[in-house]
């Protein structure tokens, strides 16, 4: 159990990166609009690669969905409409507010719920074993972290504020990004509580011949097909409203449309290895596992937010409050593996 737990907990460390980095292609987008890249980004991760990588991996998955009860579909289902309509808000977020602050307001909410909820409804037990203590221990070193960060970010946003640029509306954009960074951190961490409820489906395709490492692939479908639903409508709404179904054939759409599938692929290139390393380390997957998700996606962000620009121009206060920060946050991963040294 322990080499497990420390195989899974190493490859959600590497899924976390893929996590805080996938949207990283958005700054480099040129001709088109968000809703052009952000349909194009639903449409390959959301509906096409899950399916792919379900038929591909999962033996007999027509039977597997036969066998497995209605219940199970409904709640993921219900968890994937809640996470779509959160992912549709992150990547309004994201250009709100820039991408390593929508990330630590985003995964600071994400982490108290996507953490705790599995723990509280399967095995309320698990928190007086020793994984589950030191996982409610890691889980204040986190938020105090995140806390850090948002100061510094904070900091940041009035630093870089131009000279003579209009200050209400530049107040009104971030207090706007924030909310919805609060939004989407309620209900962003829903996938994880459709994959975390989906024991069914996993035992399923294990039976059916399906690998540990990829039986979870069953999962994603289900829960990011309902996901995809909130995504198409918003984009579809803003493609009409802005007029920017036209942007789709101008010069230099395939440049666009190669940022969108990237996004994609790194996206749920993340999910994927998540998946596999929560399947691994067995019962706490879904809770000691996700914190871990949250705080590398929180430092691989940070770190593609300085190497792009975003900490440019700031004062040695900002940047000791985003040190102090990122410290804490990986402080909060140290103090989470050390329940790698327990079996219970």
């Amino acid at each position: 159990m322990v080499e497990k737990f420390g195989l899974g907990m190493a490859i959600i460390f590497v899924s976390g990166i893929f996590n805080g980095s996938f949207a990283l292609p958005l700054k480099y987008t040129k001709t088109w609009k968000w809703e052009n890249t952000w349909l194009v980004f639903s449409v390959v991760g959301i509906v096409l690669l899950p399916w792919f990588m379900a038929f591909r991996f999962v033996p007999h998955l027509a039977e597997v969905y036969r066998a497995v009860p209605p219940r199970v579909f409904f709640w993921d289902i219900l968890f994937g409409l809640f996470w779509g309509t959160a992912q549709m808000t992150y990547g309004l977020s994201l250009v709100a507010v820039g991408l390593a602050i929508a990330v630590a307001v985003v995964s600071g909410l994400a982490c108290l719920s996507g953490s705790l909820v599995p723990l509280l409804v399967l095995d309320r037990s698990a928190f007086l074993h020793a994984r589950g203590i030191f996982l409610l221990c890691s889980i204040p070193v986190l938020l105090s972290g995140l806390t850090i960060y948002a100061a510094a970010g904070r900091l940041r946003e009035r630093e870089q504020q131009p000279e003579g640029a209009a200050q209400p509306a530049q107040v009104k954009k971030f207090k706007t990004g924030l909310a919805l960074c609060i939004f989407t951190g309620a209900f962003g961490s829903a996938f994880n509580l459709g994959f975390a409820f989906s024991g069914d489906i996993i035992r399923r395709s294990m039976e059916a011949g399906a690998q540990p490492a990829t039986a979870g692939y069953a999962v994603w479908p289900v829960v990011l097909g309902a996901g995809f639903l909130p995504n198409l409508a918003y984009c579809v709404y803003l493609l009409v409203r802005n007029r920017t179904f036209t942007v789709f054939t101008r010069s230099g759409w395939l440049r666009e449309a190669l940022l969108g599938a990237a996004i994609a692929v790194i996206w749920i290139s993340g999910l994927f290895l998540y998946g596999w390393g929560a399947t691994l380390i067995g019962e706490y997957g879904t809770s000691v596992g996700f914190t871990l998700f949250i705080a590398m996606s929180v430092v691989s962000a940070t770190v593609l937010g300085i190497l792009t620009g975003e900490w440019q121009s700031t004062s040695p206060r900002s940047k000791r409050l985003l040190a102090a920060g990122v410290a804490a946050i990986l402080l909060s991963v140290v103090v989470l593996n050390l329940g790698g040294l327990f079996r219970g």
